[in-house]
């Protein structure tokens, strides 16, 4: 079978020759999509943030929105990094002041007041889903609380232990310099 990521194995290293179950779990996946969604919002407000203060009434404060910007980058890869955890409860944390600031601007003197109301219940989604995603990272990585990964399918050899036997060379032939015999199957 043939896989894509053997074309980017330097020579030396083992070739995949199958694929198992991804170790990812669905708290991984999560936090991976909320940590892209996070460096996406944050390249939009950094890079066009006059589109976002126009949508929602809020001339003026392009600097605010270009920091928010710069803050959901900056969370995103923590979320995508080993410690996602941090990460997830950065955005929590984010959410929180996104929220003060869209209410602020909750006003009926705003001619943007629906957009901003639905920027809200957006805001208040994610919240939901960053909370979950967090609670569920720091459940699966406590030891004492968490699933534990099983790795019993695993041998660590591709080609199984079958193909393996025998190509040991036995101790007294590594001492002689004795070329290699080979091991009746079954003998181990």
């Amino acid at each position: 079978m043939f896989h894509f990521s053997n074309l980017v194995r330097s020579k030396g290293d083992p070739k995949l020759v199958r694929t198992g179950h991804s170790s990812l779990t669905s708290a991984d996946r999560l936090a991976r999509g909320l940590g892209w969604f996070s460096i996406a919002l944050g390249t939009v407000e950094l890079f066009a943030p006059r589109r976002v203060t126009r949508a929602l009434g809020m001339e003026g404060r392009e600097t605010l929105v270009r920091a928010y910007g710069m803050r959901e980058i900056a969370a995103g890869m923590m979320t995508l990094s080993p410690d996602k955890k941090a990460g997830l409860y950065g955005r929590i944390a984010g959410d929180g002041l996104d929220i003060v600031t869209l209410l602020a601007e909750l006003r009926f003197g705003n001619p943007r007041y629906g957009s901003v109301m639905a920027a809200l219940i957006m805001v208040g989604g994610i919240t939901v889903l960053d909370t979950i995603a967090a609670q569920d990272v720091a459940l699966q990585h406590d030891p004492k609380r968490g699933r534990r990964r099983s790795y019993s399918e695993r041998s660590g050899f591709p080609k199984g232990l079958a193909a393996v036997r025998g190509a040991a060379r036995p101790r007294s032939q590594l001492q002689s310099g004795a070329a290699p015999q080979p091991v009746p199957a079954g003998v181990s």
